[in-house]
């Protein structure tokens, strides 16, 4: 039997459990003083594909300038709507855990879940997150977008490691299945 690879939440969240403000807004990480990237490069290196929603994969196209930051890896965009695939991205319709499961069981590294709140809940519902890596800013913002929404689901999980990056705390989490 071969081993499957492991999918993987790696985010930042504010004290308070939010991972964006209600207009998708990340002003109050930026303002963290932390230190190097905060083990964001070492992370990347253990993936060889990334995932994420449509609306990530906007707020990534409107936010960020220069070249697409997952250009070296596999990126997956999960959408309800038909948009072409393009140099750099495939555009998933289909059933997300099947397309997943399929993903897990081919031969690679790491799977990066990079969110968001909406394809997080239906990840953590379907139980196809293996691994959370989640990273904590000195920061309550009060209201906003939800790591963990509300939901029929639960995690049990294992703490495998904390670190820390001046301001930032690392927690890192494997999931008992």
């Amino acid at each position: 039997m071969t081993k499957k690879r492991s999918l993987v939440v790696f985010i930042a969240s504010s004290l308070d459990g939010y991972i964006a403000t209600k207009d998708d807004s990340l002003d109050w990480l930026f303002k963290v003083e932390g230190e190097g990237d905060n083990g964001y490069s070492e992370f990347y290196d253990t993936v060889d594909a990334v995932l994420m929603g449509k609306r990530t994969y906007d707020w990534i196209m409107k936010h960020e300038t220069g070249e697409f930051p997952y250009k070296n890896k596999d990126c997956y965009v999960f959408t309800r709507s038909l948009v072409e695939d393009t140099e750099d991205v495939r555009f998933i319709n289909e059933d997300l855990v099947d397309f997943t499961n399929r993903l897990k069981s081919e031969d690679g590294k790491k799977i990066w879940m990079v969110g968001g709140g909406e394809i997080l809940e239906a990840f953590f519902r379907d139980n196809l997150v293996d691994e959370i890596i989640l990273t904590i800013a000195p920061s309550v913002i009060g209201n906003g977008i939800p790591l963990f929404k509300e939901g029929d689901y639960q995690l049990d999980l294992r703490l495998e490691g904390t670190r820390t990056f001046n301001q930032f705390v690392e927690l890192h989490y494997t999931v008992n299945k």
